[in-house]
């Protein structure tokens, strides 16, 4: 069994939310703006609460903009996830847009992240924090299950399965036990451990008999469940007992 940190996935634009999940001791929460209503406005806001009651702040991109990741990381999160991820090129498009010249593109700004250009604090971040942004892409398809070994290859902290799409792309939507999802996980996991970088995993349900399972083959990030399965699962419980 490997060293576990578990995270959770936040949909709803809702601050109260955000805080009950960094109160409830998740590691890092991710911010979803690939398949959720949530603006860039909401969440700043929700970045800010995150992070103060001490848990990390991560947004999944609605896509691979520049310009998204620029404003996400100046409103202050921690690291980011990029979704279908298929090549090279866009690994590197996706670390360049995270980093200062000379190393990216990335333009220099002055806000949260910067400690809204006090000097200390923006030259801190600019010296030092940008350095520690985390990057994570998420292999959903048979097109990044290819490429996985090659993408891991560059200067990434790990990877997070898109069970759903993943399991679309072998042609059996939502199925995660068939012989052709459990061969690309072993593809996708043995190549990030040559790496060197973190395994991650979206449990999309609330089961929590399936983290050990899913730590004992080697995944050592685990993004457990998202807000509404949680809130659907807990809702539904009174009728189950009929």
């Amino acid at each position: 069994m490997t060293k576990l940190s578990i995270g959770t996935w936040l949909s709803l634009p809702n601050e109260s939310i955000a805080e009950i999940f960094a109160n409830a001791g998740y590691e890092w929460i991710v911010i979803d703006l690939e398949h959720s209503s949530i603006g860039i406005n909401q969440a700043e806001r929700l970045i800010r609460v995150i992070d103060l009651a001490g848990s990390k702040p991560f947004v999944r991109l609605s896509a691979h903009d520049p310009s998204q990741i620029k404003r996400v990381l100046d409103a202050g999160a921690k690291g980011i996830l990029a979704p279908m991820i298929e090549t090279v090129h866009q690994t590197e498009s996706i670390i360049s847009a995270c980093k200062y010249p000379p190393d990216g593109i990335r333009g220099m700004g002055l806000a949260r992240a910067q400690g809204y250009g006090e000097n200390s604090a923006k030259n801190k971040y600019i010296n030092q924090k940008v350095n520690e942004t985390e990057i994570y892409v998420q292999i959903e398809s048979k097109k990044g299950l290819k490429n996985c070994k090659e993408i891991f290859s560059k200067d990434i902290n790990g990877y997070f399965i898109g069970p759903y799409d993943l399991s679309a792309s072998l042609n059996n939507p939502g199925k995660f036990d068939t012989d052709e999802f459990y061969n690309a996980e072993k593809i996708i996991l043995s190549a990030a451990k040559e790496e060197g970088i973190k395994c991650g995993y979206h449990l999309v349900e609330p089961d929590k008999d399936k983290i050990n399972e899913l730590n004992n083959k080697g995944y050592n990030m685990i993004a457990f469940s998202v807000d509404i399965r949680m809130l659907d699962v807990t809702a539904r419980l009174p009728f189950s007992l009929k």
